[in-house]
């Protein structure tokens, strides 16, 4: 296939996947008026806890049964993309209750697992050589999609709660109809035809995949929780309210600025390698948690270009690790391992966001913010220790 094809099928799926991906957080920007609805003061935890859930649950499914290298993966995000944008959009379509938003929540994350790991699986099939580049442009989509809810409420938009669904659910269908209509499977697809009861334990054999799937883990510690609690941190840097529209529109300027360093890592991936890439990026990220400790509040530009500096460390490693989790593992199981990983990393975001919270009843936002460098040191730890025992078992084989 030529490389213009490569690159015609790597712009729509990065759009599909950016439109997919709108209903990971279009809930979030909705929390003000469903917690008037509801009665409830406070749902942003809830919410975004049961579409995590959701989506290392789906993750799971589809990394033991195989789902994206067993079925078409075009087919497996188009059908995802209609599912998530259904569970998304019923929310709307009965009487508002707590407990069915988050099992419908739930689901929508479920889904996304056919819509993330999958889109990158797509891009794999696409890219042998560049494939960090292709990942960097996807993985920055998802990141743009994920500051998005925080431009909505800088903007106090007027917008109906339902309005946001109705929207996110026809951007998701479009999404998925773009790639299962218009990106055939790729050249470089294996289909792995039988179901494996044994893939998951021979894939956690291969130290290079060990040692990717390390670093990437390390980098999800930090990643979400930064993601999460960067209002507060910005309102202790200020002295402002953090429902103010200068923090919305930071807190968006910070993450989304991160989509901006994924691409931008990408192109520098394939003259220096996605090892240095994310290695570099990982090690950046984890010195700022420590320097978040001393960066004075005063000059404001001082500490706003640091934060801005950190978003786009803290993300540009991402594209990266999956990058080197893809070349890792065999054609056939490609699509298994980004899921699995994902799967994963997801799950550790989880306890990380937990940890973070329940810290904060002792340390203040930026002690407790600093303590996430203990992902980024992990995972330069470990990735070099699955990378040493892949050197020496490589020197151990017959020539």
């Amino acid at each position: 296939m030529s490389s213009d094809k490569s690159r015609s099928a790597l712009i729509l799926i990065v759009i599909a996947q950016f439109l997919g991906t709108s209903l990971w957080f279009a809930a979030n920007a909705a929390i003000p008026e469903i917690s008037q609805i509801l009665g409830q003061p406070e749902l942003t935890a809830p919410i975004t806890i049961a579409v995590q859930f959701g989506f290392i649950s789906g993750t799971l499914l589809f990394a033991i049964f195989s789902i994206p290298d067993r079925f078409s993966p075009r087919w497996v995000f188009m059908v995802s993309a209609i599912l998530a944008a259904f569970f998304n959009l019923f929310i709307v379509l009965i009487p508002l209750q707590l407990g069915v938003l988050l099992i419908c929540r739930f689901f929508v994350g479920f889904f996304l697992a056919g819509i993330y790991p999958v889109g990158m699986k797509i891009a794999a099939d696409y890219f042998e050589k560049g494939l960090g580049t292709a990942l960097g442009f996807l993985v920055g989509a998802l990141v743009l999609g994920t500051a998005f809810p925080h431009l909505i409420r800088g903007l106090e938009l007027q917008l109906s709660w339902e309005i946001l669904f109705w929207t996110t659910s026809a951007l998701a269908i479009i999404g998925g109809l773009i790639v299962g209509i218009f990106v055939p499977d790729g050249p470089f697809r294996k289909q792995n035809l039988k179901f494996e009861w044994s893939l998951i334990p021979n894939l956690s054999k291969i130290s290079a995949l060990k040692s990717a799937a390390s670093g990437y883990f390390g980098h999800m510690w930090e990643l979400y929780t930064f993601w999460a609690f960067i209002p507060g941190l910005i309102a202790w840097f200020s002295i402002q309210d953090i429902q103010s529209s200068q923090n919305a529109y930071l807190s968006f300027a910070v993450i989304a600025v991160g989509a901006i360093s994924c691409a931008v890592g990408g192109l520098i991936s394939s003259r220096i390698g996605s090892e240095k890439v994310a290695l570099t990026a990982l090690l950046g990220s984890g010195i700022c948690c420590i320097l978040v400790l001393i960066i004075p509040n005063e000059p404001n530009y001082f500490w706003i270009i640091f934060l801005l500096i950190w978003g786009m460390l803290v993300t540009a490693d991402s594209p990266q690790f999956s990058t080197l989790v893809a070349q890792a593992t065999p054609a056939q199981y490609k699509g298994t391992a980004l899921t699995l990983v994902n799967c994963l990393g997801f799950a550790l975001t989880i306890v990380s966001i937990q940890v973070g919270q329940l810290l904060l009843k002792w340390l203040s936002i930026e002690q407790m913010i600093s303590l996430l460098s203990i992902g980024p040191l992990f995972g330069l730890l470990l990735f070099k220790l699955f990378k040493k025992k892949k050197e020496a078992l490589s020197r151990s084989l017959p020539a």
